[in-house]
C-alpha cells in the first residue's frame, strides 16, 4: 500500500456512506463501516456491492463494527439528521481523538452541534451532490450522473481537509475544498429547502412542482435566497431557478422519498432551521412558514 493511505471509519454506511466507503476501499484505503450487529455483519462477509454508471458496478471488501475502537484519519457521518443522536453512540469522543469528523448532513445547525460534542478544530462539515441509494445492507445502486463534494470547516487547518479531499477525488468523486464554511452550507441549504418542501407537501416530482406551482417554488426560492445572503451565504435565485429547470422531470426529494416510504422526515433539520434563521436575522418568510406549518400539521 502507498504510504498515503487514509483510515476512514464510516458512520452510516447507506445511500451516501456505502458509496464513499466502497469508493475509497476501492482506492486502497482502510475502511470501516459503523452500523448496527445484522448490518456490520452483512458487511464483513459480503463487502459492499455498488451499481453505478459513473463509477461501474463493483464490490468492496471492507471491516465493520458497531462502535468506533481505534484511531482513525477521518470519520464520516453519512446518517440523517433523524437518526443522528442515536448514531453518535457509536462514536464516543476519546475514541475519535485526533481524527477528522465529517459530516455529511442537509441544514446548517449540526456543525455548531457536534462541536459542542467533539474536537471543534477537528469537525469539517461536507456538502455532496449525488443520487445515491440503499437498496438493502451492502447494496448500494448510484443513479446520477454525477458525485461531487465540497468540504469545507473554518476551524480545521487547511492541510487536513486537502489530505481528504485528495483521497476523495482520487477514489471517485470531484471534490473541493472551500474556505468559507456558512457560504457552502448554504449553498446547499438555498438549493435543498424549496426542492425539498415543495416536492414533499404536493407529493409530486420536480418537473410537475416547477410546472403546476411555479409562483410557490419562485416565492420560496427568494425567501430561501434572502435568508442564506443575511447567514453569509450565496444568493442567486436566478440561478436557482435555473438549476431546477435543468432537472429530469422525475427527480424527486429524499425528504420526499422518505415521507412516502413512511420514514422520519428531516423537516426541522431543514425548514425549521430555516425558519429560526429567517427569525434571528429579521427575514420574513411566509411561503416557507406556511408550507413547514402545512408539512407539520400534515403528521410530519
Amino acid at each position: 500500500m502507498a504510504n498515503d493511505e487514509l483510515t476512514v471509519a464510516v458512520l452510516g454506511p447507506g445511500g451516501i456512506g456505502g458509496l464513499l466507503a466502497a469508493l475509497l476501499a476501492r482506492a486502497g484505503h482502510r475502511v470501516i463501516c459503523l452500523a448496527g450487529d445484522e448490518t456490520a455483519r452483512t458487511l464483513r462477509t459480503d463487502g459492499i456491492r455498488v451499481r453505478s454508471g459513473l463509477f461501474g458496478d463493483f464490490t468492496a471488501s471492507v471491516e465493520a463494527d458497531t462502535e468506533l475502537r481505534e484511531p482513525v484519519d477521518a470519520c464520516l457521518v453519512a446518517v440523517k439528521h433523524t437518526a443522528l443522536d442515536a448514531a453518535l453512540t457509536r462514536v464516543a469522543p476519546p475514541a475519535l481523538g485526533d481524527a477528522l469528523l465529517v459530516p455529511f448532513l442537509n441544514g446548517v445547525e449540526h456543525p455548531a452541534t457536534l462541536r459542542t460534542r467533539y474536537r471543534p478544530d477537528r469537525v469539517a462539515p461536507a456538502v455532496i451532490r449525488i443520487e445515491s441509494t440503499r437498496l438493502a445492507p451492502g447494496v448500494i445502486e448510484h443513479g446520477s450522473p454525477f458525485a461531487e463534494v465540497d468540504l469545507t470547516g473554518d476551524l480545521v487547518p487547511r492541510a487536513r481537509l486537502d489530505t481528504l479531499a485528495d483521497a476523495f477525488a482520487a477514489a471517485g468523486p470531484a471534490t473541493r475544498v472551500l474556505p468559507d464554511e456558512a457560504a457552502a452550507l448554504w449553498a446547499k441549504m438555498s438549493f435543498l429547502a424549496p426542492f425539498a418542501l415543495l416536492t414533499t407537501r404536493y407529493g409530486l416530482p420536480l418537473g410537475d412542482v416547477r410546472t403546476h406551482h411555479r409562483d410557490e417554488l419562485t416565492a420560496l426560492v427568494s425567501e430561501t435566497a434572502a435568508v442564506s445572503r443575511a447567514c453569509g451565504g450565496p444568493a442567486d435565485p436566478a440561478a436557482a431557478l435555473a438549476r431546477y429547470d435543468a432537472f429530469p422531470p422525475p427527480t424527486k426529494s429524499s425528504m420526499q422519498r422518505d415521507a412516502e416510504a413512511g420514514r422520519p422526515l428531516e423537516l426541522d433539520a431543514i425548514g425549521g432551521a430555516l425558519l429560526r434563521a429567517a427569525e434571528r436575522h429579521g427575514v420574513s418568510v411566509p411561503v416557507t412558514a406556511r408550507l413547514v406549518r402545512e408539512l407539520t400539521n400534515a403528521g410530519h
